[in-house]
């Protein structure tokens, strides 16, 4: 096997641990989630277990990532990403449809969300990272600490996300938003 082909296979590892960690999952929970044994997935993330497609391909799927970009291969070809939308009921209970724009691991990720109105109470959360949202379409109802904000198409927020927050749209209507989310804290740069 030539160098480069060793090299990455032997940074498949390390990379999915570190996408285990942006995404806030024990390998417990990964396991749950995918079938596959804490011992097997320790020993992939340590580079104990050479990764195989029957261990890359339920990663890849519950990362909701495409395969390459999960284990780094060089580019080749098409360079459009292939837009995967998914559903996601949040911690706060916004349903949502979520369509990712970006799929690398580990940086910024860009999402399109649209969030449906509902009647539960707001409960605000923290986690770690750095959130900004613009808003596309819809009213948007920002809860950030004891502060309320009604945000309208082409406002913005970007803030902290360890401080408690809520967001989700206002009334009976659907709101669309552009969010981005860093997971170590990244800022975006000011224009």
């Amino acid at each position: 096997m030539d160098a480069e082909l060793e090299r990455l296979i032997g940074d498949i590892g390390p990379r999915l641990n570190r996408v285990r960690q942006d995404r806030g999952l024990t390998l417990d929970e990964l396991a749950g989630a995918t079938g596959i044994s804490v011992s097997t997935l320790s020993r992939l993330e340590s580079g104990k277990r050479r990764p195989t497609l029957d261990l890359l391909l339920p990663l890849a799927r519950v990362y909701r990532m495409s395969l390459e970009h999960m284990i780094g291969a060089p580019q080749t070809g098409d360079p459009r990403a292939h837009l995967t939308p998914y559903h996601r009921e949040t911690r706060t209970g916004i349903d949502s449809v979520v369509i990712p724009l970006t799929t690398y691991p580990g940086r910024i990720q860009v999402f399109k969300q649209i969030l449906s109105p509902t009647t539960a109470t707001p409960t605000l959360v923290t986690h770690p990272g750095h959130a900004f949202f613009y808003v596309l379409a819809g009213t948007v109802r920002l809860m950030l600490g004891d502060r309320e904000r009604l945000l309208k198409p082409g406002d913005n927020a970007d803030f902290d996300a360890g401080s408690p927050h809520w967001f989700g749209p206002a009334g009976d209507s659907p709101a669309e938003i552009l969010h981005l989310y860093g997971p170590h804290g990244d800022r975006f740069p000011a224009g």
